[in-house]
C-alpha cells in the first residue's frame, strides 16, 4: 500500500531552547520511505540531529533560537513492513505500569469485566468496551491525565482511549504498548494513537476510536505510553506550539477494516 503523509508545525521559542521531534516515519524493514524534513527559523534553515529509538523510530533533535520556527515533514511510504519478533524485554516491559497507565490499580476491575475471555477475543472485547464506554471529545483531557482519569471522566481523545485499553490489557497480563501513527482516513485528521497488544505470537493493532482503517496506518513511534511517543518535547528553554497540521492519504483509497480480524501494523 502506498501512503503519503506529512506534518507541519509552527513554534515560537522565547529563548534558546532544545526540542525533540518525533514526526518522521519509523524505518521499519520492508518499507520504502522517501522523505524530507525541513526546520526553518526566521534567520534560516536549522540543522537536526537524528537519534534512533526502539522499534525503528527516530527522534530529531534541534536547537531553536528565539523567535518563530516552522517544521515541515513530508514522506511517501510504500511496501509492507515486516513484523518483528518480540524480545523477552519487550514482553516484560509492556506488561508493567507506566507514567500514564496505572495498570497495577486496574487488576480487580479488569478481571471482573473480562473474566474468562482470552486471546484474540480479549482484544476485541477490551477495545469494544473502551470504545462504547468513552465519548470522543477534543479538549476534554489534559496533558497529565492518565488511564484512571480517563475512566472516571468517560471522555477523551485517541491517546486517552489507547491508555485505557492498555491499562486493562496489562492488568490482565497481556503485553500492550502505544504506537503513534499517521492515519489515513482519520477524522479529525491529526497525529493518531493506537494500541499494539501481543497475543497468538504477534503484535496486533487495536483502535478503540475506530477513526481510521488499521491496515492503512503508518508507524511513527512506539513506547510505553504517550510520554515515549510525543511528536514534540521541549528539553530545555521555553517554546510554544502555535499550530500544527497533519496529512495522511492512502494513495489508492482506504481499505475496509474488519474489526473482528487481527491486523498487524504494517
Amino acid at each position: 500500500m502506498d501512503r503519503t503523509v506529512g506534518a507541519e508545525l509552527g513554534i515560537t521559542a522565547y529563548d534558546t531552547c532544545e526540542i525533540e521531534l518525533q514526526v518522521a516515519v519509523a524505518r521499519t524493514p520492508g518499507l520504502e520511505v522517501s522523505e524530507a524534513l525541513v526546520v526553518l527559523h526566521e534567520s534560516g534553515e536549522l540543522t537536526t540531529v537524528e537519534v534512533e529509538v526502539p522499534h525503528d523510530g527516530r527522534l530529531h533533535l534541534v536547537t531553536l533560537p528565539p523567535g518563530y520556527t516552522t517544521v515541515s515533514y513530508q514522506a511517501r511510504v510504500s511496501g509492507t513492513a515486516e513484523v518483528p519478533e518480540p524480545t523477552l524485554l519487550d514482553l516484560s516491559l509492556y506488561r508493567r505500569p507506566s507514567r500514564y497507565i496505572e495498570s497495577d490499580t486496574f487488576g480487580g476491575f479488569a478481571f471482573s469485566e473480562f473474566h474468562g475471555v482470552s486471546g484474540a477475543e480479549l482484544l476485541e472485547a477490551v477495545s469494544s468496551w473502551v470504545g462504547t464506554r468513552l465519548v470522543y471529545v477534543p479538549g476534554s483531557s489534559g496533558p497529565t491525565d492518565g488511564a484512571t482519569e480517563t475512566l472516571l471522566s468517560g471522555a477523551g481523545v485517541c491517546r486517552d482511549y489507547a491508555h485505557l485499553v492498555i491499562a486493562m490489557l496489562r492488568a490482565l497480563r497481556v503485553p500492550a504498548r502505544l504506537a503513534a501513527v499517521y492515519a489515513p482516513g482519520c477524522d479529525p485528521m491529526d497525529f493518531h494513537a493506537v494500541v499494539e497488544a501481543y497475543v497468538a505470537g504477534g503484535w496486533y493493532v487495536l483502535d478503540a476510536t475506530a477513526l481510521a482503517p488499521r491496515s492503512s496506518l503508518v508507524r511513527i513511534a512506539t513506547g510505553r505510553d504517550a510520554a515515549d511517543t510525543a511528536f514534540m518535547t521541549t528539553v530545555s528553554g521555553g517554546a510554544n506550539l502555535d499550530w500544527s497540521s497533519v496529512t495522511a492519504v492512502a494513495d489508492h483509497g482506504l481499505p475496509f477494516d474488519d474489526l473482528d480480524r487481527l491486523v498487524a501494523l504494517r
